[in-house]
């Protein structure tokens, strides 16, 4: 029987294929490493700017306490500040009177002003008369038209009866009384009238003469012209220059012009406002400018006028 022979196989040419395998193995390791390294390395300027915030978070605190001063113990010294407070108003014995005084009469106007609104009712529905109440006087605005005649200053046979009432409501009231007269624009130059100048003050003249005639003191009295430089409607038409011709009763509660100051003016002129520091610092109120009016003083007149 013929023997087998054995078949080497030649393997040596496949020897070294294991360090493929190797080198491939040895190069992920090394791939490895470097994504772990890279991954591990700190940013120097991050790293310090991440740390000082953490520090400031969690050990502010402390600090702030470590530099702040112990507290003392025993007495403290403390001193006292002054408390400006401002000046307080006193108000004085005299002061509560006048107030009291002031009072009275304001209470007094308003009964005139009723008053005149009872005694002379129908011609204050015709629009002949007006009655005005401010806090420290009363206005009568009489209409030229019941009074006098176009261009006159002479009285009218029915403006007699008028002004009889009007006599009875003041008769008996202790303030001072204003007669002020007023015209329309229109010129006037005539003998006895050369300007409405002339003509306002002496249609004030001939009422403030009327009132004493009604026993009216002259003392109370004073009579004004303002001509036609007041006006309390426009003078362009026939309507408004009817009703700036007129003569104004206007009864006081003091002897303040009514023109020029306000009502807290004349409040603190009678003490019954304080004055201010600003106030004080500003200059003395210039009254409103009016054309200097003609007065006249009436003198008392006999009887028989």
């Amino acid at each position: 029987m013929a023997r087998r022979r054995r078949r080497f196989v030649d393997d040596s040419e496949h020897q070294d294929r294991w360090m493929v395998s190797f080198a491939d193995f040895i190069t992920l390791l090394f791939a490895f490493f470097v994504v772990m390294y890279s991954i591990s390395s700190v940013n120097k300027g991050k790293y310090e700017t991440f740390s000082e915030s953490l520090d400031q978070a969690l050990f502010h605190n402390e600090k702030v306490q470590k530099q702040a001063e112990p507290i003392q113990t025993g007495a403290i010294p403390t001193r006292i500040q002054p408390i400006e407070l401002p000046n307080l108003v006193t108000v004085t014995e005299e002061e509560h009177q006048l107030s009291e005084e002031i009072m009275e009469e304001k209470r007094r106007l308003n009964e005139v002003s009723e008053e005149f609104q009872r005694a002379l009712q129908p011609f204050v529905e015709s629009q002949l008369v007006g009655i005005n109440k401010h806090d420290f006087w009363v206005e009568l605005e009489m209409n030229s038209e019941l009074l006098f005649a176009s261009g006159k200053a002479e009285l009218s046979s029915k403006a007699i009866p008028v002004l009889e009432r009007v006599a009875e409501v003041v008769r008996n009231v202790p303030n001072v009384i204003n007669i002020e007269g007023y015209t329309d624009d229109v010129p006037i130059s005539t003998g006895i009238y050369p300007s409405n100048w002339d003509l306002s003050s002496a249609r004030a003249t001939s009422v403030v003469k009327e009132l004493i005639k009604n026993n009216i003191p002259p003392i109370r009295l004073s009579a004004v012209g303002y001509g036609e430089f007041h006006p309390i409607a426009d003078n362009t038409s026939e309507e408004g220059r009817f009703k700036n011709r007129r003569v104004v009763l206007v009864l006081m509660s003091q002897a303040f012009a009514r023109y020029g100051m306000t009502d807290n003016e004349r409040a603190k002129a009678l003490k019954l406002a304080p004055q201010t520091e600003d106030d004080a610092a500003k200059p003395a109120s210039t009254p409103e400018l009016l054309p200097e009016p003609i007065q006249k003083k009436v003198p008392e007149i006999p009887a028989q006028l």
